[in-house]
């Protein structure tokens, strides 16, 4: 008896593990099937999107690192242990070498660039997507993550030198950069960057020794970017000191062109409609009219709202929930960055941005800031609603000024790179306006998408 109730609980026990192994297949083979090219051309086919040869030319790379990924698994991030007698008697006890990663066992990233509007982020989306395999994975803006990357260097930095154990020496020649490193390969080994461009020299600086670092540790690296890897931080200050960057990058990422020569962005239908011109004597009803049709489906009263950043307050006068109704000089003149805009786009899901100018290169610190808020505000799938003093085609003016015109921040800089009026660094693009014309095209390429329906009903899917 005690055999024959034995043997009906084992065969219960088999039953279930039948089934457990079954159900667990089919959840890894849905998880495992297709991949990138496999999602394009599903839908190529539903014509949700129209047939592209070069699009498909560049899933089939991010198809490549999606099958080489499944079987990739970065290895242990070494440990380095350094005797403390070393720094008393470094011939006795010289420091270990920091051990690399075998060049063998790298997994090649990719580098993605191309003109504005033709799916290098959206292909790379796909690509994150199905990784979700994987939980060590991010995504986020290059601008964004070099803000979190600067922040952590600088708690690190006031750590060490509050430690009351290291002496004056150590804190002087203490350098951050590896331990943040390290930080981002405990969090994330594959790290998909959107527009991979650099712009501040305080970037320019690290970049070499952070992303060294980052491929020791076997991280792989995803980026778009409207500019060759060549061309990054062209004409920048003190860019000799950049150079070696270069040669990293394209040594750890397969670099691949993605130039259809068509802006998929303009192509949309529906264009214009949550754009409006102040000149319109019916613009300030039409905007009134949307905020008032937003507020009534937020379930909050319209009031100010305060945030604190950074140790810092930042107020905004007219909110409604998760609405913000703001004007240029509220959100573009005041000194805020891309941290301040990424914490914008987290928590509203859609601003209203009423009276922007016209911009032009002596509104040089105004026209930045308004580049990385439409940056952030599209990497999160914000909805914006803008009256503007002339129409989108006509937003930015190239027109360069008859002289070189320097506002205070840039005179700051000057002072501390210690340049005089007649150096010929001041050509370099952050004085000349070189970086904001190249990047306004791919501002003005997102917010023609921005305006049309289909991007609004992004804010549901992205939710």
């Amino acid at each position: 008896m005690l055999f024959l109730t034995t043997l009906k609980n084992f065969n219960k026990l088999a039953n279930k593990r039948t089934i457990y192994v079954s159900q667990f297949s089919k959840y890894f083979s849905s998880k495992t099937d297709g991949g990138p090219l496999q999602v394009l051309n599903k839908k190529i086919d539903s014509q949700e999107l129209l047939p592209d040869e070069h699009q498909v030319e560049i899933a089939k790379h991010l198809q490549r690192i999606y099958e080489q990924i499944q079987v990739y698994r970065p290895p242990e991030i070494p440990v380095v242990k350094v005797n403390p007698l070393s720094k008393w008697f470094p011939f006795i006890f010289p420091k270990p070498v920091k051990p690399r990663l075998d060049p063998s066992k790298r997994l090649k990233g990719l580098y993605i660039y191309g003109s504005v509007g033709g799916g290098k982020t959206m292909l790379m989306d796909m690509f994150f997507e199905c990784c979700d395999m994987i939980p060590n994975k991010k995504r986020a803006h290059f601008n964004s993550f070099m803000t979190e990357v600067h922040k952590e260097i600088h708690r690190l930095k006031l750590k060490q030198i509050r430690d009351t154990s290291t002496t004056r020496v150590d804190k002087v020649n203490y350098d951050p950069i590896e331990p943040v490193a390290r930080k981002i390969r405990q969090n994330s080994w594959l790290v998909c960057f959107d527009e991979f461009q650099v712009t501040d020299i305080a970037d320019a600086m690290i970049l070499k020794r952070l992303f060294t670092n980052l491929f020791n540790f076997g991280v792989v690296v995803i980026c778009t970017s409207n500019r060759k890897p060549d061309d990054l931080y062209k004409n920048g200050l003190q860019r000799s000191n950049f150079l070696p960057f270069i040669p990293i990058l394209k040594d750890h990422c397969e670099v691949v062109r993605l130039d259809s020569g068509i802006d998929y962005r303009t192509t949309n239908k529906g264009m214009g409609e949550h754009y409006f011109l102040d000149e319109d004597p019916d613009t300030e009803f039409n905007v009134d009219t949307i905020f008032k049709i937003l507020c009534s489906q937020e379930n909050d009263i319209i009031r100010p709202k305060t945030f604190t950043h950074f140790g810092r307050n930042l107020t905004f006068a007219k909110t409604c929930g998760q609405v913000l109704d703001t004007t240029f000089n509220e959100i573009c003149s005041r000194e805020l960055g891309a941290s301040d805009y990424t914490q914008l786009a987290q928590y509203f899901h859609t601003i209203i941005i009423r009276y922007v100018p016209q911009l032009n290169l002596r509104k040089k610190s105004a026209t930045r800031r308004f580049i990385t808020l439409i940056d952030s505000l599209y990497d999160n799938r914000v909805r914006v609603v803008i009256s503007a003093e002339v129409p989108l085609e006509y937003l930015f003016s190239e027109e360069k000024p008859s002289d070189l015109y320097l506002d205070d921040e840039h005179r700051a800089l000057m002072d501390d790179l210690k340049l005089s009026s007649d150096s010929t660094e001041l050509s370099g693009n952050i004085f000349s306006g070189e970086e904001e014309i190249f990047a306004f095209e791919r501002t003005k390429s997102r917010l023609m998408e921005m305006q049309t329906s289909e991007y609004w009903q992004l804010w549901a899917k992205h939710q």
